[in-house]
């Protein structure tokens, strides 16, 4: 006889509402492409790093 896993009410709450909400899944990954999945720019990160001003070892408040 198998088993039933464990699941807590929040995991159980999120898949019903998941599988309610399918349109959920799309604006995750619309916002997850438009925040995260960037292309990077190696000059401007040169650039970015090249203005940093040098952090001193200790500094007292």
């Amino acid at each position: 006889m198998a088993k039933k896993l464990y699941e807590s009410d929040t995991t159980e709450f999120l898949k019903k509402f998941l599988q309610d909400n399918p349109q959920v899944r799309d604006k995750q990954r619309e916002a997850r492409s438009k925040w995260w999945d960037l292309i990077q720019d190696e000059d401007s990160n040169r650039e970015l790093d090249e203005t940093r001003v040098p952090k001193k070892p200790y500094e007292y408040y």
